[in-house]
């Protein structure tokens, strides 16, 4: 897509969510196109927390459980993220980290396919996908990892698969699953389907009911915009939920944790997979960020994704035509995430030359720089602006003057 300066200024001007940028803080001069990796900070949210901090912690102390129902937080908020992915309230629960609630769904799916001995992942998986996938097998004899590269995955779905694990949208190239195809695929040998949506909360419309999925993990941090470290979410399809246990026996996953019984008894429903006491600060700000989501439409918010998208693809196939980069994220918009990634062999240097000059995306290795197209905050000057940006930093060679990559730093 080729447009003037002229022209993607109309299209802001005539954006209906354009409304919503303001809803953000973000630095003056700063093109922000990493909500892929954190999602940047909704205003109403220092308040929220303020409040949380001064009224509820400070002044209501321990009260706040039932005064200011801390304690119902991970049903209620992850209620409201069951509006987001097409599932229902009581599947739906915020809790731990995306890894810790792969570790639970991994070892509950096991054990309710008895005699089965794999986990099925697609090779080049998001690495804590991988590395939790790892630990559990580690732990269960007989049972193995099958990682398989993305075009075998489907043909490798057999009746030796307890639970097919795989990532909705790619985190390096955006390559989106047909949801509805690989579970079924999944259930017509008896496996369960465990789908990550890190990628994809918040970015797409999302339909596990409608799609049949059985498991999902997601986190809080990227599109719902809950901050760093943001708690993540589970949901168990509720035929599920009852037959499902989970691995991990805490307090708040107990049928009357307040009973303080010896005995574990787990929670009936999707409460059962709790476990340790809530993050509730981490809790209170991500549902700002789900409450500022769900005052989109999830469709338009998807449209002007993929029209954005589209500008920054065209926008960089016209200014750097010669300068090495290679699409990695497919032009089909419906077979793609929101962000965009291209690989090249100077990728990380090239990034920080952006980042110095205030247009923030992020490398990973071993070569692709990662954009993502967010919608509530991006505006389509924002997209011209930046791959002018980047072309600048071809053409001058600025990126020359970097330092390459040093370990140990977030990229």
């Amino acid at each position: 897509m080729s447009a003037t300066l002229e022209e993607v200024r109309a299209w802001d001007a005539d954006d209906p969510l354009a409304k919503f940028r303001d809803r953000f803080v973000l630095p003056p001069g700063v093109i922000y196109l990493d909500g892929n990796s954190l999602g940047p900070l909704p205003a109403a949210a220092k308040a929220r927390l303020a409040g949380a901090i001064e009224r509820e912690w400070g002044a209501g102390l321990v009260r706040s459980w039932n005064d200011a129902d801390w304690i119902g937080s991970p049903a209620r908020v992850g209620g409201k993220i069951a509006r987001l992915i097409g599932a229902g309230a009581n599947e739906v629960v915020v809790a731990d980290s995306t890894s810790v609630n792969l570790f639970k769904l991994i070892a509950a799916a096991l054990a309710a396919r008895p005699g089965r001995r794999a986990i099925l992942t697609e090779t080049g998986n998001f690495p804590t996908d991988l590395y939790v996938a790892q630990g559990v097998a580690s732990f269960l004899p007989d049972v193995e990892v099958r990682a398989v590269p993305r075009e075998a995955v489907e043909a490798s779905i057999d009746g030796d698969v307890a639970v097919v694990m795989l990532t909705h949208v790619h985190y390096k190239s955006a390559a989106r699953w047909d949801m509805a195809a690989i579970t079924k695929r999944a259930h017509q040998v008896g496996a369960l389907m465990l789908w990550d949506l890190s990628h994809s909360a918040g970015a797409l419309e999302i339909d596990l009911r409608g799609s049949e999925a059985d498991l999902a993990v997601g986190c809080g941090y990227k599109y719902l915009n809950g901050g760093p470290g943001a708690p993540a979410f589970l949901f168990v399809a509720e035929h599920l939920r009852d037959e499902l246990r989970s691995p991990l026996f805490g307090w708040m996953g107990h049928d009357a944790a307040f009973d303080f019984i010896d005995d574990y008894r787990p929670a009936s429903g999707i409460g059962r997979f709790l476990c340790g006491t809530p993050p509730i600060l981490g809790v209170l700000a991500l549902e700002v960020g789900v409450d500022l989501a769900l005052e989109a439409d999830l469709g338009a918010v998807e449209l002007k994704a993929a029209r954005l998208w589209d500008l920054f693809a065209g926008r960089v196939e016209a200014r750097c035509a010669s300068q090495g980069f290679e699409l990695l994220t497919s032009r089909v918009a419906v077979r793609r995430g929101t962000h965009i990634a291209f690989a090249h062999p100077e990728g990380y240097r090239i990034m920080q030359a952006l980042i110095g000059r205030g247009v923030i995306g992020d490398f990973r290795d071993p070569d692709v720089v990662r954009f993502a197209i967010t919608p509530l905050y991006l505006g389509y000057e924002d997209v011209w602006r930046a791959v002018e940006i980047l072309s600048d930093v071809m053409q001058s060679g600025a990126w020359r003057d970097l330092p390459p990559r040093s370990s140990g730093r977030v990229t």
